[in-house]
């Protein structure tokens, strides 16, 4: 005999918290990279692999704040973050308290949960798939 637990109500309101702080948090990442903001000083080049890493983080972070496309916007965010992580922080330190990677491991992740899990009941996704 198979048990089935049905999921809480508030589960997908929380998952839908959490893409919402989580994408808020990344979309900083990028600002940082393309206009210096918030907190200013140097920008990257456009065309550089940076460059492409604020865009993706700009463009990716405001589609999962909206929850839009979350799945597959969250599987190349994912992507991105594990790339960045063994590109510019493993090679300092295998640690990542030491070589500053606690936050790439942490939204690499965060993302790939939502590119199983769907962006949750608030959402542009779940309000598409109603209407369907």
């Amino acid at each position: 005999m198979e048990v089935r637990l049905k999921a809480p109500d508030y589960a997908s309101p929380v998952l839908s918290l959490l893409r919402i702080v989580s994408a808020l948090l990344f979309i900083e990442h990028g600002t940082m990279k393309l206009f210096g903001f918030p907190m200013g000083g140097h920008t990257v080049e456009l065309m550089s692999l940076a460059g492409l890493a604020g865009v993706l983080e700009t463009v990716g972070g405001l589609l999962l704040l909206v929850g839009l496309f979350t799945r597959v916007v969250a599987f190349i965010l994912s992507g991105e973050m594990a790339f960045a992580y063994f590109m510019a922080h493993f090679p300092k330190s295998f640690w990542p308290a030491v070589n500053g990677g606690d936050a790439a491991i942490l939204f690499c992740f965060i993302f790939l949960y939502f590119a199983a899990a769907g962006g949750g009941s608030w959402s542009i996704d779940r309000l598409i798939r109603r209407r369907i």
